[in-house]
């Protein structure tokens, strides 16, 4: 039973590159920021926010909160996977691998 769990839990990222010249701009940007922390999401880099989801269903509900606010200008995408292919990623600082296995309540470290 625990092998399905590695196929039915979920990590939802969003990658995004906003524009961020004028006041306004940047209003937007950290207003999209702060509405994708109060969903969950937590930073893994400066531009990717991830959250974990205990199913498909449940990754579609916050998928369709993310599409709700997106703001007019800039690029963003979106990329669910499944907790066996979170598993999988090679996790780098610098040149030096982290042996650090990432549970969802470990990534604020980053």
């Amino acid at each position: 039973m625990e092998r399905l769990n590695e196929y039915r839990i979920m990590w939802v990222l969003v990658f995004f590159d906003l524009p961020t010249e004028t006041t306004s701009e940047r209003k937007i940007y950290a207003r999209f920021r702060k509405e994708l922390l109060q969903d969950g999401f937590t930073m893994f880099q400066f531009s990717i926010y991830l959250r974990h989801c205990a199913s498909r269903e449940n990754a579609d509900v916050h998928i369709k909160r993310v599409k709700e606010m997106l703001p007019e200008k800039g690029h963003i995408g979106i990329l669910a996977i499944t907790d066996k292919q979170f598993g999988m990623m090679e996790i780098f600082f610098g040149k030096k691998e982290s042996t650090k296995i990432l549970e969802p309540q470990q990534l604020e470290l980053f």
